[in-house]
């Protein structure tokens, strides 16, 4: 189990009353049970919350995750959920309310888009530092400039080393499923960490998909009542703070670094667990799509793979061998279970829907993970390049999937990559 210091604390943490669903709540609940509704993104994090029966909801609006909170606030008016809705004047306020209503004991929702996940990057270390394990559900958004309401990666990747669990959903149902799991995850006493559950801006956010409604009998089972260990309670008095003495820094900053290593087994746990309770099973940490004879591969993350898959059928009717690696969490980053996937695999393209301006690939972020990834792997090392695509908001139709299976296949011919970084569109 992970060590929190946290002054005061005894053996016996405080157990406060389990929260209790209202009687509206679960007549509502009970109504769509088992049934299979047309849902976007932003109504199927809403459902989940709603499911999770969270106990306070920080909001502050921003397209395009707004609709998330705009249906938890109609559920508490109708008096389906019983939570404090509480609509800060900021997204640093809106993080510092979940952060407070987290550190007593109550279960915290919280989001952004774009420019508003990172107008409250302070937060992001203090929460993950005092082991609150809130949740932030993410439409992402490229941030200015452009300046438009496109989808990007760049604005959760930015806060990507904060100690937060981060994964990017491809479907309405992905959401819901992994709000709920990120949950599970992050409250489990032997991790308590916050989460970013992130789904592409309008392509999964605004797009209706198919989502099935458990029973709040089976979330319930799935997910019990929030427990921190350590809350802040007038019964028992303890000190939370982040400014702690100069000697205890580095044994704080290896716990939180320890507690995202010793997360993967909980979170392979945990997704096993969702699997057997709802019939949906998901993989642990990557998907592996017509992997196992492939020569190339592409490696991506978030609602474009979606197309990629279409691409990829129609390249192996043409008899191109191949496949796609699609990441379900970020963080942390699932190394072993991609040095898996990849084995065999000769040559690799890494969509990159982001910016790490100025960085080794001098494109994006989730190459560089990548590369170091595979470099450490045993044997014969794949050759990997990254693919600039999708940013301001742009599609990425099918052409452009067999763009990159041109260029992987010519890098195996070569034996060796044309360059870091591909700018799709932009090039011959």
């Amino acid at each position: 189990m992970t060590t929190v210091h946290v002054e005061g604390l005894g053996e016996n943490p405080v157990k406060l009353n389990a929260p209790i669903r209202t009687p509206d709540g679960e007549r509502f609940l009970s109504g769509i049970a088992g049934t299979r509704v047309r849902q976007n993104g932003c109504g199927a994090a809403s459902y989940a919350a709603l499911y999770a029966n969270v106990d306070v909801v920080a909001a502050y609006p921003i397209r395009p995750y707004t609709a998330i909170m705009m249906n938890l606030s109609q559920f508490i008016a109708d008096g389906i959920l019983d939570a404090e809705y509480i609509a800060a004047d900021g997204e640093h306020s809106q993080f510092s309310a979940a952060f407070g209503a987290g550190s007593c004991g109550a279960r915290a929702f919280t989001g952004s888009s774009g420019v508003g996940v990172t107008y409250g990057y302070e937060m992001y270390s203090i929460i993950s530092g005092a082991r609150i394990p809130i949740q932030m559900s993410i439409a992402d958004r490229t941030l200015d400039p452009p300046g438009d309401f496109g989808s990007e990666h760049t604005d959760a990747l930015c806060t990507r080393d904060m100690g937060w669990l981060m994964g990017w959903a491809a479907t309405p149902q992905e959401v819901f499923d992994k709000t709920l799991i990120a949950y599970a995850i992050g409250e489990d006493p032997r991790v308590l960490l916050p989460q970013m559950v992130v789904q592409d801006g309008y392509f999964v956010s605004h797009i209706a998909g198919e989502v099935e409604m458990p029973t709040s009998q089976q979330v319930d089972a799935y997910l019990p009542p929030y427990q921190l260990p350590f809350p802040l309670d007038t019964r028992r008095p303890l000190s939370h703070g982040a400014q702690i003495h100069p000697q205890q820094g580095p044994p704080l900053q290896l716990e939180r670094a320890r507690a995202m290593e010793d997360a993967i087994p909980i979170m392979r746990q945990k997704t096993d667990e969702f699997g057997a309770m709802f019939g949906r099973h998901y993989p642990h940490f990557v998907e592996e799509y017509m992997l196992d004879d492939a020569e190339i591969a592409i490696v991506i993350s978030g609602g474009h793979a979606v197309t990629c898959r279409a691409a990829i059928n129609r390249l192996r009717e043409q008899g191109i061998k191949i496949g796609m690696a699609r990441l379900l969490w970020i963080r942390p980053f699932p190394t072993e279970d991609l040095q898996k996937a990849l084995r065999g695999v000769k040559a690799v393209g890494v969509v990159e829907t982001n910016l790490g301006l100025g960085g080794a690939s001098y494109g994006g972020i989730l190459s560089l993970d990548v590369t170091t990834a595979l470099y450490h792997q045993a044997g014969e090392r794949p050759l990997v390049t990254s693919f600039m695509a999708g940013l301001g908001g742009e599609t990425v139709p099918v052409a452009e999937f067999d763009w990159m299976a041109g260029k992987l296949g010519q890098a195996v011919k070569a034996g060796r990559v044309e360059k870091a970084t591909h700018w799709v569109g932009f090039e011959e």
